[in-house]
């Protein structure tokens, strides 16, 4: 057998970790510990978790979060409103199941974008889709889409998102455009994928905010009726050591 030729078809398979631990195993003469059954489990899991963990950092990537946040360094010691047990069960991820959503609310430096994101994380390490943006900045984004002819794209890319956050959500009025946009959002994701908002407005504002009644209604029934709410109280964790948004 010839270990070069090998080692170069399973690279050409695009085995490359896979590859690189058989050399090691040779190098280290380390093939003869193991039976042919375990060498082969080796191998196989030793490319598997490089391909998750690629997976993984790719996901991370392409969610653009502005922050590294994660559910283990959540700050619950601080009065804050924020129940463990309810946040620690939302970490479980089951409400992406039910595709059902979140709403962060509070003041600014409470911790919302912070826990959303950590929640994004999350769903990136579990291995699905997650879209992180500014509201306004998205919006933006996708009325420049408009003009371009790629708006249906961008919204194609938004519906295969797992899990979609809207952080800093109603801090400016929404206009025709914004309506519209958000319109489209919320319908193309009811009932197939979960969506978390982060805002500083509270949602009894929210109406007034988006304008229009018909089109309010009807993103509003969308988004609440099927929502997780969370209403952060406290003072700014930006003025403590532990700065959490």
């Amino acid at each position: 057998m010839n270990n070069n030729q090998t080692i170069e078809k399973l690279k050409q398979m695009r085995l490359g970790a896979m590859a690189s631990l058989h050399l090691q195993h040779i190098k280290d003469n380390r093939l003869e510990s193991l039976t042919a059954d375990e060498y082969l489990a080796l191998l196989t899991d030793h490319e598997w978790d490089h391909r998750q963990n690629r997976k993984i950092d790719r996901l991370l990537s392409q969610a653009n979060f502005r922050q590294k946040a994660n559910l283990t360094d959540v700050n619950y010691t601080q009065n804050r409103n924020l129940d463990k047990n309810m946040f620690t069960r939302l970490g479980t991820l089951d409400f992406m199941n039910r595709k059902e959503n979140i709403i962060l609310t509070g003041a600014s430096g409470v911790g919302k974008s912070y826990l959303a994101q950590a929640l994004g994380h999350e769903a990136c390490i579990m291995g699905h889709r997650t879209i992180y943006s500014n509201t306004a900045r998205l919006f933006k984004k996708l009325k420049l889409s408009k003009m371009d002819g790629t708006y249906l794209k961008e919204l194609k890319k938004l519906l295969k998102a797992d899990l979609l956050i809207l952080d800093d959500f109603g801090l400016q009025a929404f206009d025709n455009h914004a309506r519209e946009t958000l319109m489209d959002i919320i319908d193309d994701r009811y009932n197939k994928s979960s969506t978390i908002l982060s805002s500083q407005i509270p949602v009894s504002a929210w109406y007034d905010i988006i304008g229009e009644g018909t089109i309010a209604d009807a993103i509003l029934d969308r988004i609440v009726n099927s929502s997780h709410r969370i209403d952060l109280k406290g003072e700014s964790l930006r003025k403590g050591v532990l700065k959490n948004e």
